[in-house]
Order: C-alpha cells, then structure tokens, then sequence
C-alpha cells in the first residue's frame, strides 16, 4: 500500500514538473518570436535610414549644384525605404499571428490540464517598437516623395 502511495506521489510529481516545464517552453517560444521581430526591426531600420540618407544626400548636392540630377538616387532611396517599410509590416502582420498562435494554443493545453493557468503575456515592447518605427519609416516616405514632413 505505501509503494502505490509513493509512486502515486511520484507521477503527481513527476506531471507538475512536466506541467512546469510546458508552460515555461511557452515563455520561451514568446521570447523567441520577439528576437524574431527584433531582426526584422534591424533590418527594417537599416533599409530605411540608408535609403532616406541616400535621397536626402543627393538632394543636397543637387542643391548645390555639384550633381545635375538626383533623380535615380532619389529613387533609389525611395525603393529601399519602401522595402524597409513592406518588412516591418509582414513582420509585424506575422508576429502578431504567431502570438495568436500561440495564445490559442496554450489555451487549448490548459483545457487539457497539460499545463495549469494562463499565462497574461505583457504588452510586447518589441511590437510597439515595430509600430513606432512603421510610422517613423511611413512620415520618412511622405517626406521624400510629397517633399512634406519633419525631415524636410
């Protein structure tokens, strides 16, 4: 009677801990899409810094006359903010499908009993530093095209 009790304690154990280690996995995967998105941000930084310095530039030296035109440059900056722009949102349009994802998920194993609560996953800073810089990148296309904006 007391090995039944002993193993009965043992497996009660051994599903918390597993059940501990579920949810935790969870955390990690979280974590994991954030670094994800920070990439994307990167990425998205880069194209549109590097693009909106390369129009800028040569408008500056149209100005000065020490280049006829700055047509192709400018263009060129424009592409590549536009690309910068068209990451950031698949990035963000797929982060948030994942977290959704994810959520959804974690619900149906909690309905299980896999794992014991629902987590409430914080605001992701990394997501609104997403939409921050969408909306820096979108002001900097206006800018370059409508010659309208802070950048001017």
């Amino acid at each position: 009677m007391e090995a039944e009790t002993s193993q009965a304690m043992t497996l009660s154990v051994s599903d918390e801990l597993s059940s501990r280690r579920t949810g935790m996995s969870f955390q990690r995967t979280r974590m994991s899409a954030d670094r994800t998105l920070m990439a994307v941000i990167r990425t998205s930084l880069s194209l549109i810094s590097f693009g909106f310095t390369i129009a800028k530039a040569f408008e500056k030296l149209r100005e000065m006359g020490t280049v006829n035109s700055d047509k192709a440059a400018r263009n060129f900056g424009v592409t590549l903010v536009a690309l910068g722009i068209v990451m950031l949102v698949c990035g963000i349009v797929y982060h948030v499908q994942f977290m959704l994802g994810l959520r959804d998920e974690r619900k149906k194993m909690k309905d299980r009993g896999l794992v014991h609560a629902e987590s409430i996953f914080p605001p992701s800073m990394t997501l609104i530093t997403a939409v921050v810089l969408l909306l820096i990148g979108l002001v900097a296309i206006v800018d370059l095209i409508f010659h309208i904006g802070p950048f001017g």
